[in-house]
């Protein structure tokens, strides 16, 4: 008998409530921004969530592999060598002038450079990307528990997202990439802010210096070339106001497996 809580009751649940969505998109730029199109999004991401969370705890982990199992090469999609001349200029210097920028609804605003971040007290776990477009891959990361970080800062109680500003810009387009995750999943102990990639630094074309790792969810949430967070109350004063740069073009805000 399935327990209610079974990771692959969660992750068939998921995708196929998913699987409308991505059939309904047929293509990342090709949405149509109907007001009944997006009605009907936001309807099925709202059930998604609903359904994933009334199957799964808080704590609920996501699968951790053996080192066998990682992948020769962790596959990269998407943006893969940002062209911003501040990221180039970073990345010329191995990132030693980088820093992560922490603000919004926070009581100690500030900015935190790779080797302070490698100071802090990290996790190394090894899971499977799973991408909306059909492949998935594992992985070996390494980085800091975001919500060790986030408790750092110290959260506001008006504070119910984080936002992760990025430094990559998709298709040579003007709009900079950006996600956001609720707080519950940003405090999940699989979620990092990683550094590392099977054993070593995270290359340039998997998002170096720091790109977000949040097991849970499917791969367009794990956010590259994070340069900043931001903890906010909503939405409304950031890109078009629905959380993150594919949702801003009728993906669903939420995407937990």
């Amino acid at each position: 008998m399935t327990r209610p809580d079974d990771p692959s009751r969660r992750r068939f649940l998921g995708r196929s409530l998913l699987a409308g969505s991505a059939l309904l998109l047929g293509g990342c730029e090709r949405v149509t921004r109907s007001d009944a199109m997006q009605t009907l999004f936001d309807a099925s991401g709202a059930l998604t969530q609903k359904a994933h969370r009334l199957l799964a705890s808080q704590e609920s982990m996501a699968r951790e592999y053996p080192p066998e199992d990682i992948a020769p090469e962790f596959r990269a999609n998407g943006t893969t060598d940002p062209t911003s001349a501040d990221y180039r200029r970073l990345a010329a210097n191995a990132f030693n002038d980088w820093q992560l920028r922490v603000d919004g609804l926070v009581e100690h605003a500030g900015r935190f450079s790779l080797a302070a971040l490698r100071d802090m007290p990290a996790r190394t776990q090894i899971t499977r990307h799973d991408c909306v477009e059909g492949w998935s891959c594992i992985g070996q990361w390494t980085g800091v528990p975001l919500g060790d970080l986030l408790d750092r800062v110290g959260v506001r109680d008006t504070a119910r997202f984080v936002v992760f500003h990025c430094a990559d810009h998709r298709y040579g387009g003007g709009d900079p990439y950006y996600e956001s995750l609720d707080l519950r999943e940003a405090y999940h102990p699989q979620t990092l802010l990683a550094y590392d990639l099977n054993g070593a630094t995270l290359p340039i074309a998997n998002g170096a210096p720091l790109r977000l790792r949040a097991e849970r969810q499917l791969g367009y949430k794990m956010a590259k070339y994070v340069m900043r967070l931001e903890l906010v109350e909503s939405f409304d004063h950031i890109g078009r106001g629905r959380g993150g740069f594919w949702e801003d073009r009728g993906y669903n805000w939420w995407a937990g497996i």
